[in-house]
């Protein structure tokens, strides 16, 4: 897009001097159209999900008058007909947007897992793009002070698991706006999974970190805005933040991305489709193994595996009959990661009933069979699975020759515990 006036005024400035450029109303005698009014584009399907973000907009941008604003987003953050809001927000004298906070992947998502992009301007409006991934606490605080803004808006779409980073960028968001005496916008968007239930261990606090800072469950079962709620009214109680959601309309906790209506756009480079956010709470413990869990294939987290495994793998997880999955052989050789250009044997999953498919349990289930029917498998010597897993529990459980249910009963009162604190805190049926 062409750069406005206040772009090519930022380009020369600092942040502080971007501040000074916004609006609070709409600019006198303009007429609203559909570039400046995303709320406005005409949507493919009737009655398809309206995000957080199109309900702020439909507002005219009320939640954030009168202040100086930053946003908290990756390439998720679009609008119905796939613009990206910062673009949006940008062009419209109704926001003074200063900034922009990127997470892990980075604000275009350019980066890889555990990555994150440098500190910059935008090419498209000149505005400074920080990056905070790894940032939290007093250290954050200090970047949302130095950027001279009042209010932090996070509008990322996330795939449901506790492990997924974006989450705890909030967390630490949220946190660090409290210490900073900023406010938090949370836009809200899609589980793309799901919301009817959570599913999976519950982290323990001794095994908190960036990965999961908190007692949630693997697969939560929530949305942003929920989680911001749930984050401010029960782990960030004794300094909560100043706290705005904007909900959605047209989400129902049994929908799943596809009803949504809305276009998908990769989270992150490894998860390229709803299919793959689908598995993803599942196969991603696979990152705390010495096999591959499919990255540098077209199917990631779909497939997972390893040099020297056979069909006795994915016959042994298709014995287990596990409900809405079926597990085939399946051979693949990744282009990067783990057995970069090696040919990998190992099993491919096919949820054929989403309903009924749990990914935590098809993803214990394949550890449980991996260590039965292969002699090579190993846990990453730093133990990571325990990060993922939320504590140690699983990984000692799957070593002792325990099956699902038995590790699923170990987490049950857990995740009865938690299920009573998160429907405290869900805006939607």
């Amino acid at each position: 897009m062409t750069l406005s006036r206040r772009g090519l005024l930022g380009l020369a400035g600092t942040a502080g001097a971007l501040g000074t450029l916004g609006a609070t109303g709409a600019a006198p005698g303009r007429a609203p159209d559909r570039a400046a009014d995303p709320a406005m584009a005409d949507p493919a399907v009737a009655d398809r999900v309206r995000t957080g973000f199109e309900q702020l907009a439909a507002d005219g941008y009320g939640a954030l008058a009168g202040q100086r604003v930053a946003v908290v987003t990756n390439p998720t953050g679009i609008t119905a007909d796939a613009r990206h809001l910062v673009d949006v927000l940008h062009a419209d004298a109704r926001v003074d947007l200063l900034a922009v906070f990127g997470p892990e992947h980075g604000f275009r998502g350019t980066a890889q897992a555990g990555e994150s992009e440098a500190a910059g301007r935008d090419p498209a409006t000149g505005l400074p793009v920080y990056d905070t991934y790894g940032k939290s606490g007093q250290k954050l605080a200090d970047v949302f002070t130095a950027a001279g803004i009042d209010t932090v808006v996070f509008d990322i779409q996330d795939v449901g698991a506790r492990f997924y980073t974006y989450v705890w960028t909030l967390y630490d968001c949220m946190r660090a706006a409290a210490l900073a005496g900023k406010a938090v916008v949370v836009l809200d968007r899609p589980n793309p999974v799901g919301g009817v239930r959570a599913t999976g261990p519950v982290l323990e606090r001794a095994y908190a970190s960036g990965v999961g800072r908190e007692p949630i469950a693997l697969a939560h079962g929530m949305t942003v805005a929920e989680l911001a709620l749930l984050f401010n009214g029960k782990f960030l109680a004794a300094q909560p933040v100043e706290l705005r959601t904007v909900r959605m309309t047209g989400w129902r906790r049994d929908s799943f991305f596809g009803a949504t209506g809305l276009p998908w756009v990769p989270p992150s480079p490894n998860v390229p489709t709803p299919d793959t956010a689908l598995v993803y709470a599942g196969t991603c413990l696979f990152e705390g193994t010495n096999l591959s869990e499919g990255r540098g294939t077209t199917t990631p987290f779909e497939v997972v595996g390893a040099e020297g495994v056979d069909r006795r793998w994915a016959e042994a997880a298709e014995a287990l009959g596990l409900p809405g999955v079926w597990f085939r052989e399946a051979w693949f050789t990744p282009t990067f990661s783990k057995f970069a250009g090696k040919v990998c044997g190992g099993v491919r999953l096919i949820v054929h009933d989403r309903a009924a498919f749990d990914p935590v349990r098809a993803g214990i289930g394949l550890l449980v069979t991996a260590k039965r029917s292969w002699s090579g498998f190993a846990w990453r010597t730093d133990h990571w699975i325990d990060q993922l897993t939320g504590s140690d529990r699983v990984r000692k459980m799957v070593d002792a020759g325990a099956g699902v249910e038995e590790i699923a009963a170990d987490w049950a009162a857990g995740l009865e515990r938690f299920a009573a604190v998160r429907g405290r805190y869900l805006l939607y049926p």
